[in-house]
């Protein structure tokens, strides 16, 4: 925990140490002196920040209840500028002779109004689009900016697929078909020859490089996607045998999707650069040089190579790319291509953030503890009590092997029947008060008993927050991905509580106990004691990349209220967007359920239990207003 100043006071400062919010929040996130967080429309911009309470404040105002995914626009627009500008200055100092085109891949965040931002924002830079599906081809095709954006097509692909994307190069649209597996070709052959239409054909690679991290199985000779070397050459000799040899002009990779060491960037690259070089020398025209995902997100803050870290900045991912290639085909006096990424991560993670309330707490508290035990106490009772009694710096070991000792003897005669109930919560509240003073007392020794290191860690809270893990933080369950998480208020005061983050579903793994820390990974968040009738509201930042789209129904929670804003210059803001989450109904409906027909039904059943004497006709109506209004309400906890 950050120490506080000289005088023993708590101060932003050590929030903000504590939290890592200048580590992670790249410039965007902040505190102000009220002890608030803040969001800034650009890295650094001060004159832009606005407070998330007050953004709150608003969503209240507007009858919008939590948990709401909050979007900032500024962040997309700011993220897309960085990408882009930040290759220009490369290849501007560098001297490379060709040019950037990023496309964002729509798996990312396929949500309309995110897709819609990132076409408006892009258009500038002719930033495309990526799609793997024929449904994200459709979107592509209707959102992309200009004829000079390029549409990426990934995946595989049927014959629908390859029409679809043949007719967008009809209408003028740089759409390349990249191919996956050696069937793909037949198909495009076909089609093309159908349409009358010459294809841009790419090819992507099965590198032998690989790269740590949740996505290392992208890359590497057994990875699932990507054609192998020698299924390159045939794939050359029979588009040469076609006839279409000028339409290759692309070669394309994918290493993962966060990748946090350069070092594997720099690999797959020049292996890449490789692949592209004989491609040319085979005659192929090529110009297009793609080099997938990676680009990551340090959503830890410590800026090295940890899975959910990353150790470099945009500007020496861009320069290292540019570099490589440069060195790569400059050696075989290669012309500079088009350097293509599908960064979408990096894009779009910054700008969503997941706001909750707390609901309740569990606290692992010791009850009330009598001055003197109550008469005729059972002997292991006594002994526990004395344990408590008798404790010094000197003994804790001995302490605590002793009431582990008695508190499971304890609870075995509880069972038999020879302790009562209120002498087993007397216990219990005996034995938390003992683990407690032996946790306060660790920091004091000079060596600590390996059987109590950790203890302080044990010994925290459950914080029941207002959201659903599976709905909306899927990969903190799915592939224990680490997300900042921080109290978004009362900044300015110490939090004297540990705690793990439970949700409202009805499933154990519906929790967060895994936090972002510079050094390791924190089993439990430092927060504030809750007060009573104050709501006390948590973040959730950097949520932006695919948790949107890979959330489930569990417990039928449905998708949770959005609210998009745009931060003004002056620090300003407007609500740009408000979208209502799922209602019960729109749930129901979800798992082919018929809303009319269990309102219905259970209005048959009102009336069967007026018949049956159980209610009035007044309160048949009470019961069923009540039904209907719960059928057509948030799923979340409304208060």
């Amino acid at each position: 925990m950050a120490k506080q100043d000289i005088l023993g006071r708590w101060s932003i400062n050590d929030s903000a140490n504590l939290y890592g919010i200048k580590d992670w929040g790249a410039g965007y996130f902040d505190l102000s002196p009220a002890g608030e967080v803040v969001v800034r429309a650009a890295p650094g911009d001060k004159g832009s920040e606005v407070s998330l309470m007050e953004i709150i404040s608003g969503i209240n105002e507007r009858g919008m209840g939590m948990p709401v995914l909050l979007r900032i626009e500024n962040l997309l627009d700011s993220q897309i500028s960085r990408l882009n500008e930040s290759f220009r200055k490369a290849m501007r100092n560098l001297g490379y002779r060709g040019r950037y085109q990023g496309v964002f891949p729509i798996k990312v965040n396929q949500q309309a109004q995110v897709i819609e931002e990132i076409s408006r924002f892009g258009g500038r830079f002719n930033h495309g689009l990526e799609a793997g599906s024929k449904a994200e081809l459709v979107i592509a095709l209707s959102m992309l900016h200009s004829r000079d954006c390029l549409l990426i097509c990934n995946g595989y692909k049927d014959e629908e697929f390859i029409r679809l994307g043949l007719h967008a190069v009809k209408l003028g649209y740089k759409c390349f078909f990249v191919i996956e597996t050696p069937a793909e070709l037949d198909i495009i052959l076909k089609e093309s020859t159908a349409l009358d239409v010459r294809p841009l054909i790419g090819i992507r690679l099965k590198l032998s490089t690989r790269a740590a991290g949740h996505w290392q199985d992208s890359g590497g000779d057994n990875s699932i996607f990507g054609l192998s070397t020698n299924q390159m050459v045939d794939v050359l000799d029979r588009i040469k045998a076609a006839g279409l040899i000028d339409c290759l002009q692309l070669l394309h990779y994918h290493l993962g999707s966060q990748i946090p060491n350069i070092r594997d960037i720099r690999a797959a690259i020049r292996e890449t650069a490789r692949y592209y070089a004989e491609m040319v020398k085979e005659g192929a025209p090529m110009g297009y040089i793609d080099l997938g995902g990676g680009l990551a997100v340090d959503y830890d803050g410590s800026q090295t190579n940890f899975v959910h870290s990353k150790n470099y900045t945009l500007d020496e991912y861009c320069a290292d790319v540019v570099e490589v290639v440069m060195e790569i085909l400059d050696s075989g006096e290669i012309p500079h291509p088009v350097i293509i990424t599908e960064s979408g991560r990096a894009i779009v993670a910054y700008s969503s953030i997941l706001l909750f309330n707390v609901l309740d707490t569990n606290t692992w508290q010791a009850g009330s503890i009598p001055e003197t035990l109550p008469g005729e106490s059972p002997e292991l009772l006594e002994n526990l009590w004395l344990v408590r009694q008798s404790m010094t710096l000197k003994n804790i070991q001995e302490c605590y092997n002793d009431a582990v000792y008695y508190r499971e003897e304890i609870r075995e005669q509880f069972k038999h029947g020879n302790i009562t109930l209120r002498q087993r919560a007397l216990s219990d509240s005996i034995f938390i008060d003992i683990i407690h003073r032996i946790a306060a007392s660790l920091d004091k020794v000079k060596r600590v008993p390996p059987e109590l290191v950790g203890l302080q860690e044990v010994l925290y809270d459950v914080y029941y927050g207002n959201f659903s893990v599976f709905q909306s933080l899927p990969d903190a369950w799915a592939i224990d991905q680490i997300f900042p998480l921080m109290p978004i208020h009362r900044l300015q005061e110490e939090p004297v509580r540990r705690a793990i983050i439970a949700d409202i579903t009805c499933d154990s793994d519906g929790k967060i106990d895994k936090f972002a820390d510079l050094h390791d990974v924190r089993k439990t968040i430092p927060v504030h004691t809750l007060r009573e009738n104050e709501e006390y509201y948590i973040g959730v930042f950097l949520v932006g990349a695919y948790q949107e789209t890979l959330g489930d129904l569990h417990n039928l929670m449905g998708d949770t209220n959005v609210v998009s804003v745009r931060i003004n210059d002056n620090g300003s803001f407007d609500f740009v967007r408000e979208i209502e989450g799922d209602s019960i109904w729109d749930i129901l409906t979800y798992v082919e359920y018929e809303p009319k027909n269990l309102v219905a039904r259970f209005r048959d059943k009102a009336e069967q239990a007026v018949k049956d004497g159980y209610i009035s006709v007044a309160e048949r109506r009470i019961v069923l207003d009540e039904f209907e209004a719960s059928i057509r309400g948030y799923t979340y906890y409304e208060k």
